[in-house]
């Protein structure tokens, strides 16, 4: 089978594609809340159809995509035959090098050269059936490539869609090859119904004007504000001061975003420009370019693609009338289930939001800055991991490795390092090795950054902000806040007993009594621990809800280990894998039955880690974090019970959405992901390989022997330099021993 082949046999299947039958519900909400021109919802427009995840402008694409405007960017062969590419270079978005190597070329387009090849050099029998699209952006899966180039006409007939947008970008380039782009388009009209047309060039569009139904709106589009256009010799910059103008020949103009929404050279966001209130006064429809979920975020949007899409659409101050996006599921469910939520009561209760290390997604970990974000962004309950000082003191730390969370290997304490291999293997300076002097006043806070190896950092302005806090202060913090609970995390107790004399369950439990946790009943303490060990301490000394942590990937339970667990915990927190196993970032079809086997017991389930950047999530949960909860929560046979994660604000606003409790009407932009479902729609060869079935977990797993007793004389290990010191002392003793034995023969 040809790799053209493979693309029409399996499109026509659309198995896929069943969740997203109902993306046009996206308009349920009443129109009299929008700040649209029409007074309608934002109109969805899917840019090469569902780009994000297929390659632009692929039958795959378009079929991905039925309830938003399908875009196509029209491109003209040598025969004068439509085709819909997103870029005029074929280079960047088809494997046409491979079809004709000698084939390069460089034209001036715009006044620009670019090097590559181009379609008006190819007839379009050639491209139609020799050539194969790819996924022009290096960070999105390649599994889709090979796919065959759509004819316009297809994109006009085909699908099923509200609309079509056909987008002309380049008719004065056309026009150097004989090839007239008004007349093609002119043509198709006739035939089609062509809802909107767009062009950055003022003659263009006004060569349809009248020529064109009166259904068909024209849309100028605006390209970067220095940029000239070819028909006037302005930038577009100067064409935005001219509305009025713009009005003449069009009935809505689309700009790049950062016309409407600033962002600074860091890439923060600057206040909101009147461009929109300018456009609905000039009888403008305005719709906004560069929507993706993976790239061109402001770090104010927390990596939330959500976030940006409803900073669009419902701030409170103006709604633009279209999104174009190469993710069109992440903006419908945006107008569909999140806007009008600032004044909502509602909150359906589920999943129970636990932070990790506080809001660590925008603040370093377990800082009170992170902690007071945390609340703010709406979190159930709030965590303190317990680490210990040289002096005794509890804190709340991420990680027992101060190099990980903190500045303190540019610090006067950075040579103070050594190697505990019943930690870690690798040299580090750990809490207990300082005082909490010399941490809480010669350190500064780290923000995590999990995602750095993909070049993705988390809020650069925030990367040492912040205070550590004692667990103490973490107590004293969340008491009086609205929180249903608390959680605190403990590991390495059995090392802190024997090594550094420090019973850890003990300092937890008399910081939880000098608070008056013991006695109120307002906030639920829950303890988390991968030992079972330590919650069976807990367990004979306190009546705190206890958390046990599987570490392990694993499918399912043995009734014997859930027995046991049920001996000493009351719920227990789970890896995503242990959810939805993966397999190079697609979700396998092997049936995992962890979380029905122990919410069957009475043991509810938490997940952990959540985390808002894509890069960090299946491609079946399309670069959107909240697709992503949905999965967890909806999941057929059982969602879970609780997210931990570091972003609480985006795990808050999902409870509040007005689709939540809507059964059989539920919009299929909220069905939970299928599983398998995009490897069943790859050819065989280019398939992920099956991964080995998860091993379920046993009782030997779950079992450990009590905690041992407290080592009154134990001393913390010595940092490398502490011990240096001390052969160097050593040395010396030994040396002036043998200069003295030395002397002692010579008389």
């Amino acid at each position: 089978m040809g790799r053209g082949s493979y693309g029409c046999s399996v499109v026509g299947s659309l198995l896929l594609l069943l969740l997203l039958v109902c993306l046009g519900s996206a308009v349920a909400q009443k129109a009299s809340t929008w700040k649209t021109l029409s007074g309608g919802p934002p109109l969805v427009i899917a840019k090469g159809g569902f780009s994000g995840l297929f390659p632009d402008s692929s039958d795959f694409a378009y079929g991905s995509a039925p309830g938003a405007a399908l875009w196509c960017d029209v491109q003209l062969t040598k025969d004068g035959a439509g085709i819909c590419l997103p870029d005029i270079n074929m280079n960047n978005c088809t494997g046409i090098s491979s079809f004709d190597p000698k084939g390069i070329k460089t034209y001036n387009v715009n006044g620009v050269p670019v090097k590559g090849w181009f379609p008006m050099d190819y007839k379009s029998a050639d491209l139609l059936q020799q050539v194969f699209l790819k996924q022009p952006i290096l960070s999105r899966t390649d599994k889709f490539d090979g796919l065959a180039i759509v004819p316009v006409e297809d994109v006009l007939s085909k699908y099923k869609t509200p609309a079509v947008w056909l987008n002309v970008q380049h008719d004065s380039f056309y026009s150097q090859f004989n090839l007239n782009m008004r007349s093609y388009i002119l043509s198709v009209s006739k035939q089609f119904a062509v809802d909107y047309i767009s062009s950055p060039e003022v003659n263009f569009l006004n060569s349809l004007l009248g020529r064109v139904s009166k259904k068909t709106k024209l849309v100028f589009r605006f390209l970067d504000e220095q940029t000239v256009e070819p028909s006037t010799n302005q930038t577009y910059g100067s064409l935005l001061k001219n509305l009025t103008f713009i009005k003449t020949i069009a009935s809505g103009v689309l700009v790049p975003k950062h016309y409407i929404l600033p962002v600074t050279k860091d890439n923060y966001l600057q206040p909101h420009t009147s461009v929109v209130d300018d456009a609905h006064k000039a009888g403008l429809e305005i719709y906004a370019a560069d929507f993706a979920n993976d790239f061109s975020f402001s770090y104010n949007y927390s990596y939330d693609p959500l976030a940006e899409y409803l900073s669009f659409i419902d701030n409170g101050a103006f709604s633009i009338d279209g999104v174009l996006t190469d993710f069109p599921i992440t903006s419908s469910e945006a107008i569909g289930c999140f806007t009008n939520l600032n004044n909502s009561k509602i909150d359906h209760g589920k999943p129970l939001v636990i932070s990790h290390n506080g809001a660590s997604g925008d603040y370093p970990d377990c800082t009170d800055l992170a902690y007071q974000k945390a609340v703010a962004d709406g979190a159930d309950v709030i965590d303190c991991p317990v680490q210990v000082t040289k002096d005794g003191i509890p804190i709340c730390m991420s990680s027992i490795d101060l190099g990980d969370v903190t500045t303190v290997a540019n610090s006067q304490f950075s040579s103070q390092t050594s190697v505990i291999k019943d930690i870690k293997a690798s040299p580090g300076v750990y809490s207990f090795n300082l005082t909490w002097d010399d941490i809480s006043k010669n350190l500064k806070p780290k923000i995590s950054n999990p995602m750095s190896t993909y070049k993705l950092y988390r809020n650069p302005r925030n990367m040492n902000a912040g205070n550590f806090m004692r667990l103490s202060d973490f107590l004293d913090f969340a008491k009086g806040k609205d929180l249903s609970g608390i959680m605190i995390s403990i590991e390495h107790a059995a090392f802190m007993a024997q090594n550094l004399g420090f019973g850890v369950v003990d300092a937890v439990t008399k910081a939880l009594d000098d608070s008056g946790y013991s006695k109120q009943t307002t906030q639920q303490v829950m303890i988390q621990s991968t030992n079972s060990s330590v919650l069976v301490k807990f367990k004979q000394q306190t009546k705190y809800n206890l958390v046990y942590m599987i570490e392990e990937n694993v499918r399912d339970a043995a009734p014997s280990s859930i027995a046991d667990i049920k001996k000493f915990a009351d719920a227990v927190s789970v890896n995503t894998m242990s959810v939805y196993p993966v397999t190079q970032k697609f979700l396998t079809n092997q049936t995992n039955s962890l979380v029905q086997s122990l919410q069957s017991a009475g043991l509810p389930v938490y997940v952990y880690v959540l985390m808002n950047e894509f890069v960090s999530q299946p491609w079946d949960f399309f670069s959107d974090a909240t697709q992503q909860i949905n999965a967890y929560v909806k999941r057929p046979g059982g969602g879970v019970d609780g997210v931990i994660t570091d972003f609480p604000a985006t795990a808050h606003r999902y409870k509040l959405n007005s689709c939540m409790n809507m059964g059989n009407n539920t919009p299929g932009f909220m069905f939970p992901a299928q599983p398998g479902g995009l490897i069943e729609n790859m050819p065989g060869p280019v398939q992920p390989p099956a991964i080995a079935p998860l091993p379920p977990l046993t009782e030997s797993d779950v079992a450990e022997p009590p905690l041992p007793a407290v080592n009154s004389n134990a001393k913390a290990p010595a940092s490398s330099r502490a011990a240096a010191i001390r052969v160097r002392a050593d040395v010396s003793v030994l040396v002036t021993f043998m200069l003295c034995l030395c002397a002692s023969l010579m008389i």
